[in-house]
């Protein structure tokens, strides 16, 4: 009987190109994975989950959550490992993220993936979709100042949606979570101006039910 090993996963999430992409690392030469790292006996999962960081050229802060537990016999045929899965979202103007194993890979376009891995994905994705209707976590894959364009599209490419601008701008603004700040974008046109997230801000806003 196999024996039993624990480790962690991460799904690592953030906007590159206009979509939101996860960062995968080769499995062998037709699949990939989601970074893993086994839990040595001195060390809690969340350290096991932020040591897949430090393998990145330039760690960045991160928002972390753990997710769920994966642990069903029969996930990875010859072996018993239970895996502690966690989600992380690296914010959009973050760079140097991939090593010369890792790589961004759109939600839309994955590769053949290991063992459960697209299962894992897809939960992820339901819950970084849930998080919005209850806290301001699509903020966490923005950069410290943004658009009200960026911030509608970055709630459109999560939620997969269309949401109108004229209602996203005017109920985003009513909820008082963000500010103006004194600085703007030059762009084509008009010079844009640029928002952060208020951090008196209530965590827990009611987001998603703003832009129905």
């Amino acid at each position: 009987m196999n024996s039993l090993r624990l480790t962690v996963n991460v799904v690592i999430f953030s906007l590159r190109e206009d979509a939101l992409q996860v960062l995968l690392t080769p499995a062998n030469t037709q699949t990939w994975a989601l970074p893993e790292k086994s839990v040595e006996p001195d060390e809690s999962l969340e350290q096991s989950a932020l040591a897949a960081f430090s393998r990145l050229p330039r760690p960045p802060e991160i928002y972390l959550e753990q997710l769920y537990t994966y642990g069903d016999p029969g996930r990875i045929p010859g072996q018993r490992i239970v895996s502690a899965v966690y989600f992380a979202l690296i914010p959009m103007d973050v760079r140097g993220t991939e090593s010369g194993a890792m790589a961004w890979h759109r939600l839309d376009r994955l590769p053949g993936l290991a063992h459960d891995h697209a299962e894992i994905i897809a939960y992820a994705l339901r819950r970084l979709r849930y998080k919005l209707e209850y806290s301001a976590v699509g903020f966490e894959l923005l950069p410290d100042e943004f658009t009200l364009s960026e911030l509608q599209q970055t709630y459109e490419t999560i939620l997969g949606e269309k949401l109108d601008k004229r209602n996203f701008r005017r109920r985003i603004l009513e909820a008082g979570i963000i500010e103006a700040t004194p600085h703007r974008r030059s762009g084509d046109g008009r010079p844009a101006q640029l928002y952060r997230y208020r951090p008196d801000a209530v965590a827990e806003v009611k987001a998603r039910r703003l832009f129905p």
